[in-house]
């Protein structure tokens, strides 16, 4: 009689789970419940008080009591959509320039050498440990006067978008994944007279898509969730985004909680819409950073 390899039925705890170990299934179905219950019981809750007419804030609730449209009708009432736009051409202005930023910056510390490369690099790292609440008032004063043309950006999204052009982990992840690439094919581009350009557009970039699908994902997470800030930026309340704006109106006594939990309803699809586009992608450069580790 042929035996069954029970590695095959290992858990990741180690626990056996095969149809007669009860006890192992038992725990590792809690143990799973739990999970969910954990990570999507806020996301239920939001939901069901984005669409209920009256919330209470002291019960959880999964279902509705009251469904109804009337808080993303006050919402409206309130500029959430505007709120909204403001997000999303920061998000998408700022990760386009990100990204830009990122591989360029990878592709020259990655597969060229020149003199301090190694400090230039330890000066993005370094960026990544600095706190924004050290960094918000040279910033403010950076924006309310740009250097050099003397011109402010108060009150522009331009303010947003540029500060968060550059961003030490993107530059870092790209930058390691692209050390990976065989240089043979580098060289092989070159003899059959690839220019500079043309190598990083055809050679390079088109095998760092899993890379990007990072640096996308969690780019537009970090522009997304950014309060500080456009906080500094803003000369008026119409040109918060939608991440301050939810802290302004929860701090309103005149607007109910089922208001606020409707624009963090709005707040949520964009992130959520990002990584289903960009699953694929993400899955892959994060598989890949693993093995490579």
């Amino acid at each position: 009689m042929s035996t069954v390899n029970s590695s095959r039925f290992d858990s990741a705890i180690g626990w056996s789970a095969r149809p007669d170990a009860w006890v192992s299934r038992g725990v590792r179905f809690l143990f799973s419940a739990l999970a969910v219950i954990l990570f999507c019981g806020p996301l239920l809750v939001i939901f069901s008080g984005a669409f209920d007419h009256n919330p209470d804030p002291t019960k959880l609730s999964v279902i509705p009591a009251n469904p109804s449209l009337i808080n993303f009708q006050v919402a409206a009432e309130n500029k959430i959509w505007h709120y909204l736009m403001n997000s999303l051409i920061i998000a998408g202005g700022a990760l386009l320039l990100q990204l830009s930023v990122s591989v360029f910056a990878a592709y020259a510390l990655a597969r060229k050498k020149f003199r301090g490369q190694a400090i230039a690099l330890l000066v993005i790292l370094a960026t990544m440990m600095l706190p924004e609440e050290v960094i918000a008032i040279p910033l403010s004063l950076v924006i309310g006067d740009l250097p050099l043309v003397h011109v402010s950006l108060k009150g522009t999204l331009l303010g947003v978008i540029l500060p968060l052009g550059a961003w030490g982990f993107s530059i870092f992840v790209m930058t390691e994944f692209m050390k990976e690439i065989p240089g043979e094919l580098e060289e092989a581009a070159k003899v059959d007279g690839a220019g500079e350009l043309r190598l990083f557009a055809q050679i390079i970039l088109p095998l760092c898509k899993p890379a990007l699908g990072v640096i996308a994902v969690f780019g537009f997470n970090m522009i997304w969730e950014q309060y500080l800030l456009p906080l500094i930026v803003a000369a008026d309340p119409s040109d918060y985004t939608l991440t301050v704006a939810l802290l302004a109106l929860r701090s309103d006594d005149m607007v109910g909680t089922g208001i606020v939990l409707a624009g963090a309803l709005l707040a949520l699809v964009p992130s959520l819409v990002v990584y289903l586009s960009l699953q694929k992608s993400f899955l892959r450069g994060i598989t890949t950073g693993a093995i490579k580790g």
